[in-house]
C-alpha cells in the first residue's frame, strides 16, 4: 500500500476510529486500526469486536492495499501532522511515514488477523430526526450500570412501537427514560444497546435535522452518520420491565422551576462530596422545599418556591443522581413526585410524558 494524503484528514479520521480500539485485551490487533487503500480512498477501521467504527477519507493511491498499524501510537503521531501532507507506505513490516523533509517508521501489526466486520446489516430499521436521537442518548445513558454484575443493564433498551421509538436505562438505583417520534419505521421491535455504542453515535451526530437510519438484524446494529459506519454487538437476554418499578400513585407532587432548582442542588452537591453517600435532604412543605447538605466540610441550606399538591415529605438523595437528571432537561417547570423516605421519587416534565427519571432515595435517621 502506498498513498499521498493531507494529515489533517488522515488526523480526523483516525481519531474516529480509535474509540473503537480495545485498551485491554490478549489479541493485539484488536489494539490496531486497519487502512485499506482502493481506488481514490483509503478506508479505515477499528474494533474491539464489541463496537467497531469504520470512515474513510479521499488521498492519492499510488498503490493499492490493506495494512494495520497500532491504533494509539499511529493517533498520536498522526495528530502531530495535521499541517502537512504525508506519504504512508509499507516496507517489509514496517509502515514509512514521510513528511516535509523527514521520515519515520512504525511496526506494523498483521493485518491477516484484523476480524472480519459484517455490515450488511438491514433486516429491522427506523429513522428519526439527528438531534432527535442524540437527545434520547444524552437522557438516558448516564443512568446505565457501570460494572459487569448484570452486563445487559451497561446497555439501554431502545422499544420502537407504532410510531414511536423510546429508550430505557437504569442501574439498581435509578432509572432514565425519553422517547421521540419517528419520521419512518420498518416494524415493531426491541433491542438492548450498548451505552458505549450509544454515546459515541452521539458525538458523531451534528446538531441538525437531518433524518438518521439505524439497522438490527442478529443480534447487531449498524448506523451510518456522514462518512462513518458504526456497528455493535447487542446484549442477549430480558431487560427489566419499567412499568414493574415506576409507581403509579403518589401522595406528594410539586411543581418546581428547574433552573431554580439545578442551581440549588448543584450549590448543595459541592458540599454534599464530603458525605459518603453523596447526600441532599429534601425538606418539601407547603410553597416551599428546603434544601439541604450537611458533611464534614460544612454545610448549605437554601430554599426554592414551589407548588405542592400532597402531603409535606422529607427525603434524602444523593446528588449526583438529582444532577445527572437535571443537566439535560431544557424544560422551564418539571414535576417532582413521592410517597415516603423510602419509595421512589419521579421527575419529568409538566406538559408532555416525553422523558421521565426515578431515583431510590437514601434511608437516613435524620
Amino acid at each position: 500500500m502506498k498513498i499521498l494524503c493531507k494529515g489533517i484528514d488522515m488526523s480526523d479520521a483516525v481519531l474516529k476510529v480509535v474509540k473503537a480500539c480495545s485498551t485491554k485485551t490478549t489479541k493485539p490487533i484488536l489494539e490496531g486500526i486497519k487502512l485499506t487503500a482502493k481506488n481514490d480512498t483509503v478506508y479505515l477501521m477499528a474494533t474491539d469486536e464489541e463496537i467497531s467504527i469504520q470512515t474513510q477519507i479521499n488521498a492519492e493511491i499510488l498503490d493499492e492495499g490493506e495494512i494495520a498499524v497500532p491504533g494509539k501510537y499511529f493517533s498520536d503521531f498522526i495528530k502531530k501532522l495535521e499541517g502537512e501532507e504525508i506519504l504512508l507506505y509499507n516496507e517489509e513490516e514496517k509502515l514509512i511515514i514521510k513528511y516535509a523533509d523527514s521520515d519515520t517508521s512504525m511496526q506494523l501489526l498483521n493485518v491477516d488477523e484484523f476480524p472480519q466486520i459484517n455490515t450488511e446489516i438491514s433486516e429491522n430499521k427506523f429513522s428519526i430526526a439527528k438531534s432527535d436521537f442524540k437527545e434520547i442518548i444524552n437522557k438516558t445513558t448516564f443512568a446505565c450500570a457501570q460494572d459487569d454484575a448484570r452486563p445487559i443493564l451497561k446497555g439501554c433498551l431502545l422499544e420502537v412501537e407504532n410510531d414511536t421509538l423510546s429508550c430505557t436505562a437504569l442501574d439498581g438505583y435509578r432509572l432514565a427514560f425519553c422517547s421521540k417520534k419517528l419520521r419512518e419505521k420498518g416494524g415493531n421491535f426491541s433491542i438492548v444497546c450498548p451505552a458505549r455504542t450509544l454515546n459515541e453515535i452521539a458525538r458523531s451526530i451534528n446538531e441538525d435535522d437531518e433524518e438518521l437510519i439505524v439497522y438490527s438484524q442478529n443480534g447487531m446494529l449498524l448506523v451510518s452518520v456522514d462518512n462513518s459506519i458504526i456497528t455493535s454487538r447487542l446484549y442477549e437476554g430480558d431487560f427489566i420491565k419499567k412499568s414493574n418499578i415506576i409507581p403509579n400513585t403518589f401522595t406528594t407532587e410539586l411543581t418546581v422551576n428547574k433552573n431554580l432548582l439545578n442551581e440549588s442542588v448543584d450549590r448543595a452537591s459541592v458540599l454534599a462530596r464530603g458525605d459518603k453517600n453523596s447526600l441532599i435532604l429534601f425538606d418539601i412543605k407547603e410553597g416551599n422545599l428546603e434544601i439541604n447538605a450537611n458533611s464534614s466540610i460544612g454545610k448549605v441550606k437554601e430554599s426554592v418556591k414551589i407548588e405542592l399538591n400532597g402531603k409535606d415529605m422529607f427525603i434524602a438523595l444523593n446528588s449526583k443522581y438529582i444532577n445527572d437528571c437535571l443537566k439535560y432537561i431544557s424544560d422551564e417547570k418539571i414535576k417532582f413526585k413521592c410517597t415516603s423516605s423510602s419509595q421512589p421519587c419521579i421527575i419529568e416534565p409538566t406538559e408532555s410524558n416525553e422523558y421521565l427519571y426515578l431515583i431510590l432515595p437514601v434511608r437516613t435517621s435524620a
